[in-house]
């Protein structure tokens, strides 16, 4: 077949119809049309809003996986920051517990500082304040340690009052802290007086009575004594001011196979749960002498082996002035 007969056209599969240029120019011409007609006349606008109502859902599916993931880690952002705050707030609740408590404990220890104080006042005999360390590790006496010793002046047998009443008496000085034994120990005894009647007795600790006490041994079955009568220190014993208060008699038992009463005491002070007390100087500690003056001690002076010559110089005037006479 000779090749002018051929047909050089393309088949209708490959048939592009108009060409590429002549749609962009028509496509961007009814672009143009498009936008100016919309801008001046609004006729898009039903379109737009029907496209995007048909939209919506797809749009609401396609963005809530991010809002899912967006929520997620807000939610974890407030939990670890709601638990930052909760455990701040439990730390400041527990200091202000914790400073509530030392208010009170700071409370507590002043009224008894200023108890102490009026209490010192009222006392002629000096003294000096101690503060309780623990409580001695015997546990059968009934003991205390405290913070003054022998560097502080403390001596063996001083008194000790709280801002009650007698508490004890110092039994071991060391120089740095005392011990003291407390009146309901069975190895103390202090001589008292009924503040009432004015008879005077001996109070010996008792520490099974009532968990701490005193008792009054040797008192006659009929002697005047009354439950309620406050006891205080008689002063005889050269240790213990007189007019402290002791204890008060709490319960009388009279028996008539004895002669003697059984009185039971509860003892005023402190005795378990002092904090701070006050260490009295024993009413028969000997006093240092006063100093001699400055001529007596020259004379002294003049008085040792040695000093002969000196006591002969003034004898000489006076033997001339004698024998001018």
């Amino acid at each position: 077949m000779p090749l002018g007969t051929l047909d050089r056209t393309a088949p209708p599969l490959f048939n592009q119809g108009q060409s590429a240029l002549s749609k962009l120019i028509f496509f961007g011409a009814l672009s143009l049309f498009l936008m100016v007609a919309d801008a001046r006349f609004h006729i898009v606008q039903p379109i737009r809003a029907t496209l995007g109502a048909v939209l919506y859902p797809v749009q609401w599916v396609a963005l809530k996986p991010v809002q899912i993931m967006m929520g997620g880690g807000r939610y974890l952002e407030d939990l670890q920051t709601a638990q930052r705050n909760e455990a701040d707030a439990r730390k400041a609740l527990m200091m202000q517990a914790e400073r509530a408590s030392q208010a009170d404990t700071l409370a507590q220890d002043n009224a008894r500082l200023r108890e102490l104080l009026e209490l010192r006042q009222t006392t002629q005999t000096p003294g000096r304040a101690a503060e309780v360390l623990y409580d001695a590790a015997d546990p059968y006496t009934r003991k205390i340690v405290i913070d003054q010793g022998l560097t502080q002046g403390v001596a063996a047998g001083s008194p000790v009052i709280d801002a009650r009443g007698v508490l004890g008496q110092v039994t071991q000085v060391l120089p740095f802290t005392s011990e003291v034994t407390l009146v309901i120990d069975r190895d103390l005894a202090i001589p008292v007086q009924n503040t009432r009647t004015g008879v005077r007795s001996v109070a010996f600790g008792d520490a099974s009575a009532h968990g701490g006490g005193l008792e009054l041994r040797f008192m006659a079955a009929n002697a005047d004594l009354q439950e309620g009568d406050l006891l205080s220190t008689s002063g005889v014993d050269g240790i213990y001011p007189a007019g402290l208060p002791v204890a008060r008699i709490e319960r009388i038992e009279r028996r008539a196979d004895s002669a003697f009463a059984r009185i039971y005491c509860v003892p005023l002070a402190s005795v378990t749960a002092a904090r701070y007390v006050l260490v009295l100087e024993p009413t028969g500690a000997p006093t240092a002498p006063p100093a001699a003056p400055a001529t007596t001690q020259r004379k002294r002076a003049e008085g040792k082996p040695g000093a002969g010559k000196n006591e002969k110089k003034p004898a000489a005037p006076a033997a001339s002035a004698g024998g001018g006479r």
